[in-house]
């Protein structure tokens, strides 16, 4: 029953039809949201991206004709409809829809396009199971909760291409067939048909392209491009996303913060009319590992950690006297207005603890006469229990939590266990935007498993001037010209100021335990290009992802991406990754053995 659109039109989009046009023809086009058959009379509620209208078929304006496919048509069934635009009644009006005092009436309808049963109700907030949606995600994409999704996602990358083109940069493409290097997350390979054995990687970033480019002389580069990265995936990460890239010449820290300020004072102003209040507050990567236990601190609440090791050194307590001996540290929180949870709700909190990689939580509970309830107290001298509340500033009322071991066990306890508790106590105001640069991180990290170090971000940035001389040594205690800019516990963007000089690009791969020849073996493209003249430069990469996630207070990326993947990385749509034929890999030179895994 499908018709043909030909010598038609659309006027206007649903949720543009206005007041000024009562009185007028208009021409609508859209799906079906519901349909009323309320005899003689039919209503349609016609959906389009921008929002509803109620649709009025009656008899006689429409003829019987027109009528009876009227009562023909069901959900999303695609209509076009002609019909005189008035004013309901006030009884029938709906305050909840910007087309709410208004429909349209009728006089013609053609069905362009009929529709069997969806899966689920096309409906905002769906409750529907997030696989299911993902196997039908045309139809998800419909809802109007992630139309708008999507719109937003359009209108930050589009502020943010205005603007970088004003700011004087230029839009270069990189390529999408690289090759493989270490460091960093798992490369996706491409097979070379024509290079049997040889493999493409699939760019994780732009990082080395875009220095090229500063190399080249282009000065000023912006790209936004999607990045791919094998590695295992979370509420916050996919293996394709898009980053919002840029990279600058002739700058140091400030003048890449300072541009990135304006530019994201703009984009959130502009997009959802959340004023950035500038300058960004800014924490050493220590301060805020110090106070947060992240390096990724959520501002939009306090109970920051808090230092007890010189309170309770050689207190006599074992768990506190042995961390401080073995070089870690006694820290704490302050959960204020929590000393009357029930015990089993502390011990859900221990747990945690042990699950974020300490051995126990040691707690002290203050009572609203201030007596002290904890497992603790009797292992610890009354001056040294007065000196440890006084510290954490505790009160009648307030749960103390603390953590002893070494430091990384310490901050990734206390630091998770603050998330939990604002969790629970809701203090994640996702209508509040508190944004934190984090600067000054260690350029390099131990990594125990391969028995060296690895770079911190990447193995391109650069050192502090005043620290090099320690990247022979004391490679450890080198701090780099790097900075990353969070919002709300999330990093949606990082950078550093980049290695320009070839020696220094030499010592760094020699810190990461490359040989002169490896080095040059995987990157030799590179270090022969610093012979030619290399400005210093700078920049920084945006998660466009995770920015429009958090605008629109989600708490997944899956849903402000419009084909997304699931935690194991396949498409329930598309039902990829697949098989290929043999023929396939016979081209690619490939011979597939399945490994059984136990």
């Amino acid at each position: 029953m499908s018709e043909s659109m030909a010598g038609l039109k659309r006027t206007r989009y649903c949720a543009n039809v206005g007041e000024e046009l009562i009185g007028s023809q208009v021409t609508v086009m859209g799906w079906v949201q519901k349909r009323r058959d309320l005899g003689g009379v039919v209503f349609v509620d016609l959906r389009d991206r921008t929002g509803l209208l109620q649709i009025v078929f009656d008899m006689e304006t429409i003829g019987a004709e027109g009528f009876k496919k009227a009562e023909h048509i069901r959900s999303e069934f695609v209509i076009a409809v002609e019909g005189m635009v008035e004013k309901r009644d006030p009884e029938t009006v709906n305050p909840n829809i910007p087309t709410g005092i208004l429909e349209v009436r009728a006089s013609g309808l053609r069905i362009l396009s009929e529709a069997e049963t969806p899966p689920f109700m096309i409906e905002e907030n769906s409750k529907v199971k997030e696989e299911l949606r993902l196997k039908y995600r045309y139809l998800d994409l419909r809802r109007p909760d992630l139309q708008r999704n999507m719109m937003l996602r359009h209108q930050v990358a589009n502020l943010s291409r205005n603007f970088l083109n004003d700011q004087g940069f230029l839009d270069i493409e990189t390529p999408m067939l690289t090759k493989s290097t270490p460091e960093g997350a798992r490369d996706y390979l491409v097979p070379s048909r024509v290079h049997g054995g040889h493999f493409y990687a699939l760019p994780q970033s732009p990082q080395i392209f875009k220095q090229l480019l500063m190399l080249s002389g282009y000065d000023k580069y912006y790209q936004i491009t999607k990045c791919f990265r094998d590695e295992d995936l979370r509420a916050d990460r996919q293996p394709e996303f898009t980053q919002i890239d840029m990279e600058l010449s002739f700058v140091d820290v400030d003048d890449v913060i300072g541009v990135n300020e304006a530019l994201l004072q703009k984009m959130f102003k502009d997009a959802i009319g959340v004023e950035v209040p500038l300058p960004i507050e800014r924490l050493t990567y220590q301060d805020a590992m110090d106070r947060f236990g992240s390096d990724k601190p959520d501002l939009r609440f306090g109970m920051e950690l808090v230092d007890v090791s010189d309170v309770v050194r050689d207190c006599g307590f074992k768990v506190f006297d042995g961390a401080i001996g073995a070089g870690g540290s006694v820290r704490g929180i302050n959960a204020k207005g929590c000393g009357d949870f029930p015990r089993r709700q502390i011990d859900a909190l221990g747990e945690a603890a042990v699950e974020y990689g300490a051995k126990g939580m040691a707690w002290i509970a203050i009572n609203e006469d201030g007596t002290y309830k904890s497992a603790i107290t009797k292992f610890l001298r009354e001056e040294t229990v007065e000196a440890i509340v006084a510290k954490l500033e505790g009160k009648p009322g307030d749960l103390l939590l603390f953590c002893a071991d070494n430091n990384e066990v310490v901050y990734n306890t206390l630091g998770n266990l603050r998330l939990d508790l604002a969790e629970k106590l809701e203090l994640l105001d996702k209508n509040t935007f508190k944004f934190v640069w984090v600067t000054d991180f260690p350029l390099l990290e131990y990594n125990k498993e391969h028995k060296r170090y690895v770079a911190k971000h990447h193995p391109f940035t650069m050192p502090m001037e005043e620290d090099l001389h320690l990247l022979e040594t004391a490679p450890e205690m080198v701090r780099a010209k790097a900075y990353d800019i969070v919002l709300n516990g999330n990093e949606i963007g990082g950078g550093s100021i980049r290695i320009h000089q070839r020696d220094i690009q030499e010592k760094m791969f020699a810190a990461l335990g490359f040989s002169k020849e490896e080095a040059y073996e995987r990157f030799g493209f590179l270090l022969n290009a610093f012979k030619y003249g290399v400005p210093p430069h700078g920049g920084l990469a945006y998660g466009l992802d995770r920015i429009v996630m958090l605008m629109c207070g989600s708490d997944s990326i899956r849903e402000v991406i419009a084909f997304p993947k699931i935690k194991d990385a396949s498409c329930p749509m598309t039902e990829a990754p697949g098989t290929v034929e043999k023929k396939q890999l016979e081209e690619l030179s490939i011979k597939v053995d399945i490994l059984e895994l136990t």
